[in-house]
């Protein structure tokens, strides 16, 4: 199972051996180290990867991750009612 977590105000950190990380011209990136830091700020001198620059510039992510209850269509202030949706 691959884990994907997000750093807050920081880069997606893929915790996994069995993650290839390709640009959308089908190029392959020699990955050097693990786990994985793809960068979210849009700074790194080492994209995709994370280069530490975040910290660097005051990189602050604009929320929080919604969580499980988003997932499932559920906004994260409606987790708690009772879920109406038909089942298909």
């Amino acid at each position: 199972m691959v884990t994907i977590r997000l750093r807050k105000n920081g880069p997606y950190v893929i915790e996994s051996d069995d993650v290839r990380v390709i640009d959308w011209n089908g190029t392959e990136y020699a990955i050097d180290r693990r786990p994985i830091a793809l960068c979210r700020c849009g700074a790194s001198t080492r994209k995709p990867f994370c280069d530490g620059t975040h910290s660097k510039i005051g990189f602050a992510a604009g929320e929080a991750a919604a969580g499980a209850a988003a997932a499932d269509g559920v906004s994260a202030a409606g987790a708690d009612a009772a879920d109406t949706r038909a089942d298909s």
